[in-house]
């Protein structure tokens, strides 16, 4: 009896030529380093928690699964809804942009394939996009 062939559970390669876990949780603390330092980023980081070990841990976990790497997020948080998490915030123009220039920096603080880079960042840049819910600056939108 011959075995099957291996079948690969992601077809997203990113996860591994990043360099698994360590890279993204690399890239991870750079992006919150990042919006720590810069000051086109202090009203997104406005928008978090002051300890940001829970939000770093839920990214990891979510770009992990994201860039093609273990399936843990979706078992444990629920198939990831960008817009509703990000909607008790006004997300406009200059807050995706802030977002980006901190992943930015990030990524060319912790990718050194070049390439791999650029198909990042313009995946990211879909994102980001992808939340801006306002054309109003940022503010916390109350429950209604």
């Amino acid at each position: 009896m011959t075995e099957a062939p291996a079948i690969a559970v992601s077809t997203n390669p990113h996860y591994q030529r990043l360099g698994g876990q360590a890279a993204v949780a690399q890239l991870v603390e750079a992006f919150y380093r990042a919006m720590d330092t810069r000051v086109d980023a202090q009203a997104i980081r406005a928008m978090h928690e002051h300890d940001l070990a829970p939000t770093k841990a839920v990214l990891v976990t979510y770009l992990s699964e994201w860039l093609g790497g273990p399936r843990d997020y979706t078992p444990t948080r629920g198939a990831p809804r960008l817009r509703r998490v990000h909607q008790p915030f006004a997300i406009d123009a200059p807050a995706r942009d802030a977002w980006m220039a901190c992943m930015r920096q990030a990524l060319a603080e912790t990718c050194e394939d070049a390439a791999l880079g650029a198909e990042l960042e313009a995946a990211f840049a879909k994102v980001a996009q992808a939340v801006v819910n306002t054309d109003s600056p940022f503010t916390h939108r109350s429950a209604s």
